[in-house]
């Protein structure tokens, strides 16, 4: 019985297992595009390094172009751990919200403080990161878009929360499929634990009658 107790806790394991490393995952999600004016807002931008066995460091510059204007210009710059404002439009309320304590950043976000409408356009975050290989090193770029309205207070549309209802669902769902996998590999583990169980006494008792 002991041995069937100890296959049963094959598949627990393996669950802890996953869990553990799903929660290390990086996952690129999208930022939020409405920012409410006067308050602080995050302007996400997640770019995944593809190959985490290899060793990387990375830097992040962000661009902004107001509504009225058509070029670019340099807002902010993270290096080394070390942030720059460059535009001075945002002097005193932009922040760093991203990676912390490493060189290997996977996570560029910014934090403005006390949005105002005059913040009102698109955003460009550009990732710079250099792969470190065993015997040379190899550059790479990515870049996001964010197109950031500001409201004078946060409306929710219908589409909005519909997406929230349905990504709730979506979790319960995948929590019920996985209480049901779970009892369906008790029982099958348990069934042939008990089969091999009487197929033994079986043998046994045929030995002791011979």
């Amino acid at each position: 019985m002991a041995a069937v107790q100890d296959l049963l806790l094959v598949p627990l394991a393996l669950l802890a297992l996953q869990a553990s490393l799903c929660h290390g995952a990086c996952v690129e999600l999208d930022s939020d595009t409405e920012a409410v004016a006067m308050e602080g807002f995050k302007l996400g931008c997640i770019s995944c390094k593809m190959r985490g066995e290899v060793p990387a460091t990375a830097s992040v510059n962000w661009y902004f172009k107001a509504k009225d204007e058509t070029e670019f210009s340099h807002l902010y710059s993270f290096e080394d751990q070390t942030p720059e404002i460059i535009d001075p439009r945002f002097y005193g309320r932009l922040g760093w919200n991203g990676s912390k304590n490493t060189k290997d950043l996977q996570d560029g976000s910014i934090y403005i403080l006390n949005v105002t409408f005059n913040d009102t356009g698109t955003y460009e975050c550009i990732f710079s990161r250099n792969l470190i290989y065993t015997n040379y090193e190899f550059q790479t770029n990515a870049s996001k878009i964010i197109v950031m309205k500001v409201v004078p207070r946060l409306t929710r549309g219908l589409a909005s929360i519909l997406s929230e209802v349905m990504m709730y669902v979506s979790i319960i769902g995948l929590q019920l499929w996985l209480v049901v996998e779970m009892i369906y590999c008790y029982r099958k583990i348990a069934a042939a634990g008990e089969e091999a169980l009487r197929e033994s006494a079986s043998r046994k008792n045929s030995r002791m009658l011979h």
